[in-house]
């Protein structure tokens, strides 16, 4: 069968159009209209909860890693039909998390604006998470779910379990585990609260957007993998909030603990049951092109917002946009949105034009 999923393209296109949003600052200028009521309370969605809390925003991360890992089983899958072994794709794996950890990295000397050493950019945790869900991409769906599981219990239990001077609160900021482990790899603590061990724990991410791959292509009838989609995803989000709310284990993206892991991989179930239901198997694709051609370069217009957009493209349309607009009376945070969502749209341009030209990066 056609192992091209338009489900998985119009997805990854959609998290890229949402990335490239916030990095245009959209979403805070949005926010800026209206500093409370109901508005405010709506566009906080697009924002990271502080910290015990699930809010749409965190969910972007956990997509990202699931998708990451549906693309890798379909193309391994497609890869050992045509007589390419494991071991021999490994090294392509290999290296293409390398390159995804390199350009992490470096993301964050850009911006420092200098040369730091620093793990918590997605890229870099992508880069470990793959390698995980590929080291057991052969084994059996129930093998994988327990290895998934696994990583959860583990991290939960060095939060809980492990302490160190300084160190010793397991769920709060700046004092769990994860941040010790920060002070050992990079001498520094994140002022936000992330960790670089998050990587483990959202490592099933990627595991169970394999087992998604693995579902999507089988022979089972297209109501039967939406069914179990929707179960998973039920099960995940009951899983989740079942633990928080009975004080056992809160929901922290910023440290993903693995209530958090659990709830937001249930809501990315439910939305790879209902893009798959709508794009591949009623064929609802009118105006997918206009995120797919955002996720057909998916690392490239990422790394592209992240380093020239946000260094040059953003405030070169400002100036242009806000400088106009300022003439025409119109009002300073109604100028700023003018001005993100044309930075929005000329990166969307971008990515058009290098689709329309059949020009694909790939790492």
């Amino acid at each position: 069968m056609n192992q091209r999923l338009l489900s998985l393209d119009m997805l990854r296109g959609v998290i890229m159009l949402l990335l490239a949003a916030e990095s245009a600052h959209l979403y805070w200028s949005l926010d800026s209209l209206q500093s409370d009521g109901l508005w405010h309370t709506f566009m906080q969605q697009f924002f990271h909860d502080p910290w015990n809390g699930l809010r749409f925003w965190d969910l972007v991360q956990p997509a990202f890693m699931t998708i990451a890992g549906t693309a890798m089983y379909l193309s391994w899958n497609a890869k050992s039909q045509q007589g390419i072994g494991w071991q021999q794709n490994f090294r392509h794996i290999a290296w293409r998390c390398g390159k995804l950890f390199i350009f992490g990295t470096a993301l964050h000397c850009v911006y420092a604006g200098r040369l730091v050493w620093e793990l918590w950019n997605v890229l870099t945790q992508l880069s470990v998470t793959t390698i995980i869900a590929y080291l057991i991409i052969r084994r059996s769906v129930v093998f994988q779910l327990v290895i998934s599981l696994l990583l959860l219990l583990a991290t939960d239990c060095m939060y809980r379990f492990i302490y160190l001077p300084g160190f010793e609160e397991s769920f709060t900021q700046g004092h769990n585990f994860g941040a010790y482990i920060d002070t050992v790899l990079m001498g520094k603590i994140n002022p936000d609260g992330w960790v670089a061990i998050n990587c483990i724990p959202t490592a099933a991410h990627t595991i169970w957007g394999v087992l998604v791959g693995k579902l999507l292509i089988s022979d089972k009838t297209p109501l039967r993998k939406v069914l179990i989609l929707v179960i998973a995803g039920v099960v995940g989000l009951v899983a989740g909030f079942g633990l928080d709310a009975a004080h056992i284990t809160p929901i922290i993206k910023r440290i993903s603990t693995a209530s958090f892991v659990l709830a937001s991989g249930g809501w990315v179930m439910l939305m790879l049951a209902v893009a798959y239901w709508l794009a591949d198997v009623k064929g609802y694709v009118r105006y997918a092109w206009i995120a797919t051609v955002a996720g057909m370069n998916a690392i490239f217009i990422y790394l592209f917002f992240e380093t020239v957009g946000a260094q040059w493209l953003d405030p070169t349309t400002g100036i242009f946009i806000k400088g106009f607009t300022a003439m025409a009376g119109i009002p300073e945070e109604v100028r700023e949105v003018l001005s993100a969502l044309t930075v929005l749209v000329l990166e969307w341009g971008l990515c058009y034009w290098l689709y329309k030209r059949k020009i694909f990066f790939k790492l």
